[in-house]
């Protein structure tokens, strides 16, 4: 299906699911026993999906497109038999036909956007293919002026269908098993990434790529869970530095490069009252850190450093040198690598975990890295498996 979103929209609609009081219930709907019931290994939990659409087929089509994701699928024939379901047994995502009878898409996600426990509920609107185009194009942004999150276009495309769908239930679920504080948190360091246009997801990008080395490297799960939460946290220092020192384009002073290395002591601190996230303060204060002891903010040296930091740090580094910047342009993966080669030789690096992100490089340059909140933990596993036998395949061959 082609699926036509709204940057700013999406934006705004993740900003809401982590805001303070607008959260449903989690435990009226999935108890401990539904949820590790629910769970894969390292996937997404099951959910509650809702098609409001008066035509049987139409309903049947997307069905059909998201019964191998396992889903709870409950359907609806018009917007107030929708809202009746809703009130009796929340969902988690709702798919609206744009001409749904009585209220109709567009006053329907206005309907729920007013309402306090519906606020923030994920709401796809399905247009048909001939309201997509010319004129009606301005359908399409009055929808998102309602609060629709997504809007696709028939005929549909199931495998782009499940992706979006997938996607947004795992942010969803994410952002719900955070406590408050959690979000705030979080919240928090999505501000640090939008105060700088040009990082485009660099968080999404570093959790990505520091999850694929930890799932190399053999590391459990709550490891891995770590190095995602540090992809997102790793720089939330950087919150309490100003404008003129974080933007400057030229080279800092003695005293704005001290103010610029403050970020990560400050970022633990603003993490540390939390007990849930102690895992990834390691993280947060030793990223900056250098093999050699040369760096900041404790000058630890080789094992003193913890392994999660360093493979935060090799990630973290790559991304900012693929990454145009005011004061330079962006290097090609062979040009960043190459550096990274130089900064090891220098003593900066762990030559082992070098050797590991280079060996996983490949992988990450197929991967589609530019919409990374689409790749789950079990779809980078299953590749990072697929590109192992591959790369033996090779080895064998040669």
């Amino acid at each position: 299906m082609s699926a036509k979103s709204n940057p700013d929209q999406n934006t705004a609609a993740m900003d809401a699911w982590i805001v303070l009081g607008k959260q449903i219930d989690l435990n009226q709907r999935h108890t401990p026993e539904e949820s590790e019931e629910n769970h894969t290994d390292i996937g997404t939990p099951r959910g509650r999906i809702l098609i409001v659409d008066p035509n049987e087929n139409n309903r049947r089509q997307i069905t059909s497109a998201l019964a191998e994701l396992d889903h709870e699928l409950i359907e609806a024939g018009s917007t107030s038999g929708a809202l009746q379901i809703i009130e009796d047994k929340p969902v988690d995502l709702v798919m609206v036909d744009a001409q749904a009878p009585e209220l109709g898409g567009m006053a329907f996600c206005r309907a729920l956007r007013r309402n306090e426990t519906t606020s923030i509920l994920p709401i796809f609107v399905v247009l048909g293919a001939g309201q997509a185009d010319g004129a009606d194009h301005d359908l399409e942004m009055q929808l998102f002026s309602a609060g629709a999150d997504e809007c696709f276009v028939t005929p549909l495309k199931p495998s782009a269908l499940r992706t979006r769908v997938d996607a947004t239930l795992r942010l969803k679920f994410m952002m719900e098993s955070l406590d408050s504080s959690e979000a705030v948190l979080f919240k928090l360091a999505r501000s640090v990434e939008n105060r700088d246009p040009d990082l485009g997801q660099h968080c999404q990008r570093l959790a990505l790529m520091a999850s694929a080395m930890g799932l190399a490297l053999g590391l459990p799960e709550s490891d891995i869970r770590s190095l995602q939460y540090g992809g997102y946290l790793h720089d939330i220092g950087k919150v309490g530095i100003p404008d003129r020192v974080l933007f400057k384009a030229g080279p800092l002073t003695s005293e704005e490069w001290e103010i610029m290395r403050s970020h990560s002591v400050r970022g633990e601190r603003i993490c540390a009252c939390m007990k849930s996230l102690a895992p990834v303060l390691p993280i947060i204060r030793h990223h900056h850190e250098k093999y050699d002891g040369t760096g900041y903010p404790d000058g630890l040296k080789g094992d003193q450093i913890p392994l999660l930091a360093l493979i935060l740090q090799v990630v973290d580094i790559y991304d900012a040198l693929t990454t145009e910047r005011p004061y330079k342009r962006a290097y090609t993966p062979e040009e960043a690598l190459k550096i990274m080669r130089e900064e090891t030789q220098k003593g900066w690096r762990d030559p082992v975990l070098v050797d590991v992100f280079a060996d996983l490089l490949p992988m990450f340059r197929h991967t589609a890295m530019g919409d990374t909140s689409q790749i789950s933990l079990q779809a980078l596993a299953e590749s990072l498996e697929q590109y192992r036998k591959s790369s033996l395949r090779q080895h064998i061959a040669v």
